[in-house]
């Protein structure tokens, strides 16, 4: 992890399926960082809702995004805190 980049695996309390990408993919628009959600050995931009649906995460499955940029370790909180209190 360099000085500007920023990283956390978070445990899915609830699958991923369109309300909370859909949130995902709003919070991750409001940054100017490079937004990445990794999960099963695939990575997406959670910029796209239907991406992020694709990744197939469900209840219990770790998830990590990962960002580099200016605002990188406020892009990686907003987005732990979506996927922490996903329903």
């Amino acid at each position: 992890m360099t000085a500007a980049g920023h990283e956390i695996a978070i445990v899915l309390p609830a699958h991923l399926h369109a309300r909370p990408a859909g949130q995902l993919a709003r919070a991750a628009a409001g940054f100017t960082s490079s937004i990445r959600l990794e999960h099963g050995g695939r990575t997406v931009n959670p910029t796209g809702v239907l991406a992020v649906m694709g990744l197939g995460a469900t209840a219990g499955s770790t998830v990590t995004v990962r960002a580099e940029g200016p605002d990188a370790e406020r892009a990686v909180t907003a987005l732990a805190d979506v996927l922490a209190n996903a329903e």
